[in-house]
Parts: C-alpha cells; sequence; structure tokens
C-alpha cells in the first residue's frame, strides 16, 4: 500500500485487525524505499502520520476524561473533533486504543530509520559560499555536486519568507539551469562569473556550493535535504 488515508483510523470500521494488515502494508511500502536510501516523501508522510496518532491518542484522553461521548468523527486534516452525544462505547474504545497501542510504536520504529538515514547524507553533505557573499543572500546560485562526479547541477534559488499571526516561516524555491563539468579548466568560481556574464538578472548573486561525499537519489533523498541545509547556513550568517 502506497498510501494511507490521513484518516485510515477513525474512518470505515474499527477493526484492529483490519487497520493492523493497512498499516503493516503501508509500513513495508516505506521501508522497501528506506532501503533504496529514498527519503522524500516518505519521511514527511511518517511524520504527519506520527502526529495524527498522536492528536488522536490527546483527544480520546479528553473524551475520557471530560466528556461522556464517543469519538464519531475526527477530521484530521483540521485537527478538530467533532463529539456525538450518546453513551459512551466501551468497545469502541478499547479497539481504538489497542489500534493505538500498536501504531504508535510502530510508525515511531520507522521513523527512526527515516531519522537514521537523513543524519547520515546530512553528515555527508557540505555547504560552502563561492566567492564573497553579498550583504543580501536571500537569492542567487547553488551549485549541487555529490560522490565523485565532475558534474554539478546548477540552480537558481530564491529564499522566501511566509508571515502568519505567530511566526514567521521560511521557504526556498529553486529553477534548475543547466548541468556544467568542473575541473581545472571551469572551477566553481568560474561557473559563477559565466552565469553572472550570460545571466544579467543577478549581477552580484550570493552563490554556494553542496558537495555530498557520496551519491544519494537525487531528487527523493539529497535535494530535499540541501534545501534544509542551505536556508540552514544562510540563517546562522
Amino acid at each position: 500500500m502506497e498510501q494511507l488515508s490521513p484518516n485510515w483510523v477513525t474512518e470505515g470500521k474499527m477493526d484492529f485487525e483490519h487497520k493492523k494488515y493497512l498499516l503493516l502494508a503501508y509500513l513495508n511500502h516505506v521501508q522497501r524505499h528506506f532501503e533504496e536510501q529514498e527519503l522524500y516523501p516518505f519521511m514527511s508522510d511518517l511524520v504527519y502520520h506520527y502526529n495524527n496518532l498522536l492528536t488522536i491518542r490527546h483527544q480520546k484522553k479528553q473524551v475520557k476524561d471530560q466528556f461522556p461521548e464517543q469519538i464519531s468523527k475526527i477530521d484530521l486534516q483540521n485537527f478538530k473533533v467533532e463529539y456525538e452525544k450518546i453513551l459512551e462505547d466501551e468497545d469502541y474504545m478499547e479497539e481504538l486504543e489497542s489500534i493505538l497501542n500498536f501504531a504508535i510504536p510502530k510508525v515511531q520504529e520507522h521513523l527512526e530509520i527515516g531519522k537514521n538515514l537523513y543524519e547520515e547524507v546530512e553528515s555527508k553533505l557540505r555547504i560552502s559560499p563561492v566567492g564573497i557573499v553579498p550583504l543580501r543572500p536571500e537569492e542567487g546560485y547553488l551549485f549541487v555536486k555529490e560522490g565523485g562526479s565532475k558534474q554539478a547541477e546548477v540552480y537558481e534559488y530564491t529564499i522566501t519568507i511566509f508571515e502568519r499571526s505567530d511566526e514567521n516561516y521560511r521557504g526556498i524555491k529553486m529553477q534548475y539551469i543547466m548541468s556544467s563539468t568542473i575541473g581545472l579548466g571551469n572551477t566553481f568560481e568560474n561557473l559563477k562569473q559565466q552565469l553572472i556574464k550570460n545571466v544579467k538578472k543577478l549581477p552580484n548573486p550570493a552563490t554556494y556550493v553542496a558537495e555530498s561525499e557520496k551519491s544519494y537519489p537525487f531528487h527523493k533523498t539529497l535535494m530535499p535535504i540541501v534545501k534544509r541545509q542551505l536556508m540552514r547556513y544562510i540563517a546562522a550568517g
């Protein structure tokens, strides 16, 4: 099973064996991708489902502690619980508890596998500036090179800030430009100067190189981590 419904725990019949089957099929799918060293979107999906499970457990406890009601529907996408004011169904609640007791540690176990892979990739990755960094490093170029390859993938990046009532969030947009061979006659500094000459949009761009000691699945593992690391590097100044 490639995906789990956001409401997989609460939709349909509350049957432990059926829910167990759904979860294990999904986790086996995730495990196969982790074995191929493919992290995304599987890691973020796992985090999503794990947080949903914790939310259900928390809301279930609130119901048990405060209200003589049964959970009739849980809208996980909005993290909202609707209550039906009828007598509490002990069988339903016990079955739900069994599912949560099984699912939470299983998902947590696979999250740990993904976390270990993430940390391995992160430890093999080095980000450094190419030349002098301008005062506004929020837009510029990124060169990505992995393993023993002489090829560097060239991207234009823009860091954006999303404002919300309580806090701000950073995001990064990448636009692929080209692939270039790096060597004695074409260093990262040479490549930067070529871009400045040929692309008039950024006359004084911030430019960074992300080098990985090891090759990983480029789009499903390396690039998502490169993006996070670049934002962290720039934010640190």
